[in-house]
């Protein structure tokens, strides 16, 4: 079966929770989005003597600029997947003192793309619970109940893996083949046999939300060589919607769910459906309630 693990890899695994002594693996989005959480591995080379220009130079500030900002977002990131772990909110104050008050000006830049990180990543979303007190909280996209569980116990938010596989799904018509997960996870940085700082060995994970019934994966029959394809699975299929998906992965593709049109129309097809269903047991509800009623004159 193609979905079995591959052989372990020599190198070890990324720390996932605390605060990395060196840069974890870059947090890639989609081709479309220039989000960026981790700082860079390589050193800025060095000019020949004669050959550097005011040009360059500022190349060279913002560089510099970005890679500092991108190391904070990544605190920032660890730092907010923690208080999620621990269902506690967070507050400016304490997110300043991960990202340091010589950042303090950038902090609103800094929180902002770690906020698209996690919406990206994890499928977590920070929404403000207290004005006054700049007081968020931190809470499930789409209210999917799935999360890694790490041998340490903890929970790890996946969440964003799984919807944004969900969406591939619904985009490429109902199901995708491997070669077509593989094809997007290669785009958002995700590569086959490669340690994930979030999410692990990510053909693990594609395993686990297979036995947990988000994803069903078999054999196409009658196929020449061995095709295998993904679909969603009946916990999927319980937990949300194809509208749901498909404004998730608009949201983080930076455009409309009507973008993708076919499947925007078929999902629009089944909320109205939907709809109707919901009424349709509310009137019967109603009826039913009304005939076993008591005539008041009995």
């Amino acid at each position: 079966m193609i979905l079995d693990s591959s052989e372990e890899e020599d190198e070890p695994p990324t720390g996932m929770l605390s605060i990395p002594q060196s840069p974890p693996q870059s947090l890639q989005s989609s081709s479309s989005s220039s989000i960026s959480c981790s700082k860079l591995d390589e050193e800025p080379g060095n000019e020949e003597m004669g050959h550097s220009s005011s040009t360059s130079q500022s190349r060279d500030i913002e560089s510099l600029t970005d890679d500092l900002l991108g190391g904070k977002v990544t605190d920032l990131v660890h730092a907010l997947i923690l208080k999620y772990q621990l269902k506690e909110p967070v507050t400016e104050v304490e997110m300043l003192q991960v990202v340091t008050k010589e950042y303090k000006n950038w902090l609103p830049m800094i929180f902002e793309k770690a906020s698209s990180c996690l919406e990206m990543l994890c499928g977590i979303d920070v929404r403000k619970m207290d004005s006054i007190n700049h007081t968020y909280v931190l809470v499930n996209s789409l209210h999917l109940t799935y999360d890694t569980v790490l041998s340490d116990g903890q929970n790890m938010p996946t969440n964003g893996f799984l919807i944004m596989i969900l969406g591939v799904i619904v985009i490429e018509g109902n199901y995708a083949t491997e070669e077509d997960i593989w094809e997007f996870l290669d785009m958002i940085g995700v590569y086959e046999g490669k340690e994930h700082f979030l999410y692990g060995e990510p053909r693990k994970l594609l395993q686990d939300l297979v036995q947990e019934n988000y994803l069903e994966y078999f054999q196409v029959p009658s196929s020449n060589h061995p095709r295998y394809v993904f679909l969603w699975g009946p916990r999927a299929k319980a937990e949300t919607t194809k509208m749901k998906v498909l404004q998730f992965v608009a949201k983080i593709k930076g455009t409309d769910p009507s973008f993708f049109l076919d499947s925007y129309k078929e999902a629009l097809k089944e909320e109205e459906e939907r709809a109707q269903a919901t009424v349709g047991s509310a009137g019967s509800t109603s009826a039913s309630f009304f005939a076993a009623s008591p005539d008041p004159e009995d």
